[in-house]
Order: C-alpha cells, then structure tokens, then sequence
C-alpha cells in the first residue's frame, strides 16, 4: 500500500469513528476531556496542510494532540515538506491512540509526541516554530501564545481552532494579543468551528 493510500485509509477509519462516537455520545454530558472526539474536521484539516505544506521544512507545534486527527494532517504535510511535528496532549491515553494511528499512516517517523501539563511543557520547549496549531483548553489559548510567541520565526502561521460561535468571535482576549503582536496579519475564517490564521511578518521583540 503506498503512503498516500495508508493516509487516505486512516483519514476514512477516523471519520467512521467520528460518525460512531458522535452517536454514542448524543445528548451525553461532557466528562472531564478523556472520552472527547472532536476533532478539527475535513474541510479544517486540509486547510491546515495547505498552508503548512507551504513552508520550507517547518518546525511544527501542536497543542493539544486528542485523538491525533488533526495530527494526522500536520504530519502528512510536514513528510511532504520535510518538516517535523511536535504535539503535545494532557491524555497518555488520547496519544497512545493517536500514535498508534500515524503509525498505520506511515507517519509516526516525523511526529514527536509530549504528554502533560501544556503550560509546564511549553517552558521547556525553546523552538523556534514555523507553525503553531492552537487546539487545547480554551483557557490556556492566551497562556500558551504568550509563552510561544517568542519563538515564531519571521513568516511563521499561527492556526487557532474553535474561534467562532453561532458566528461570534469567541476567545476575544487571545484574539486580541494576536492582533496586538506587532507585525502580525490575522483574520478569523468561517471554516469548520471557526479558525483564525494569523502570519508574522517579523520576529517579535
């Protein structure tokens, strides 16, 4: 089996869980994180491998792994560009899954998998970052972009998912320090849950 037919294999096994989970789960409260399937979705991910794809050997940083969906993605673009992945997750569980996935994807050679506490991992991670997916707790979007901020390259991409709500802008404080960091171009795009993109145009000081 060639590596794109094992990745378009593995994309269809996630959305057949996708598809199964959300039926399981339907009208089920929400416990604390473990059992979560929401993953960026199609349209999403194939948006956020475009435009890693577009860098020239990107350093790649995840926050929040879950289940490896949209790992799987960044992981694809990342072989295809001859970049790297670094994704980190609070679940030892939701990675061993996610792992397990980009293995039968032929992709687990360029993706570093951390799990733990973001913030504490975050501090010992110095980058520098050609591109940031921000996809974890959605109070620690602001958090983790003042700690990673440092290290975004010139020309770096910044990607944070669920921004949007019934077609309102959530998470206003974060999005409002990205649009603060000078030299930076934003724009929150109706895709999926809602996505900002943001670009550097230079190194932040």
């Amino acid at each position: 089996m060639t590596d794109d037919a094992r990745f378009t294999a593995v994309l269809d096994e996630y959305h057949r869980l996708i598809e199964e989970r959300t039926r399981t789960l339907e009208g089920a409260p929400f416990n604390d994180g473990r059992e979560r399937f929401m993953p960026v979705g199609k349209e999403t991910g194939q948006l956020l491998a475009v435009l890693a794809r577009s860098l020239e050997a990107p350093r790649i940083l995840e926050l929040g792994t879950s289940f490896g969906y949209s790992t799987l993605w960044l992981a694809s673009a990342a072989k295809t560009a001859g970049g790297r992945v670094t994704t980190i997750e609070k679940y030892e569980e939701k990675t061993a899954f996610a792992r397990q996935m980009s293995e039968k994807a032929g992709l687990s050679d360029v993706v570093d998998f951390l799990v733990g506490d973001a913030l504490e991992i975050q501090r010992d991670l110095s980058g520098p970052w050609d591109f940031v997916l921000i996809d974890h707790w959605k109070d620690l979007y602001l958090p983790s972009y003042d700690l990673l901020k440092p290290a975004l390259v010139p020309g770096a991409i910044l990607v944070a998912d669920n921004m949007l709500r019934a077609g309102q802008e959530q998470h206003l404080d974060f999005a409002d320090a990205v649009r603060a960091t000078d030299g930076m171009d934003s724009v929150v795009l109706p895709v999926g849950s809602g996505i900002l993109v943001a670009r550097l145009g230079r190194a932040v000081v």
